[in-house]
């Protein structure tokens, strides 16, 4: 009994981490010009691109977009409405990510 409570207890103490962690963080405006590779075909996703680099989430659109960005488990970490340009989310913890820019949800893996 006890070593289910103590299982359990890790459970939720490692599902409450994330956002603990995530909790703090904001899209910021990226001046400049962005280098690396799209993870998005910015043709095929009406002019939306998500990039990664370094623990950071980059999104260029051409008009403002919805963005939501997910845990690999389900949880909210960052919902915002962006405008034209690049934005960036500097998240504080590696991991994989669901990005959802409008009807595109796209994995990004930090």
């Amino acid at each position: 009994m006890r070593r289910l409570f103590a299982i359990l207890a890790t459970v939720v103490v490692m599902a409450l981490a994330p956002v603990a962690v995530t909790a703090r963080v904001q899209w910021q405006p990226v001046s400049g010009e962005v280098q690396g590779k799209s993870l998005t075909d910015a043709k095929a996703t009406d002019g939306v691109e998500i990039f990664q680099r370094s623990g950071t989430i980059i999104i260029r659109t051409q008009r403002p977009v919805q963005v939501k960005v997910f845990t690999i488990l389900g949880q909210l970490v960052s919902q915002a409405t962006l405008p034209a340009g690049t934005s960036e989310l500097r998240l504080g913890s590696r991991g994989i990510y669901m990005v959802k820019v409008g009807n595109i949800t796209q994995k990004v893996a930090l």
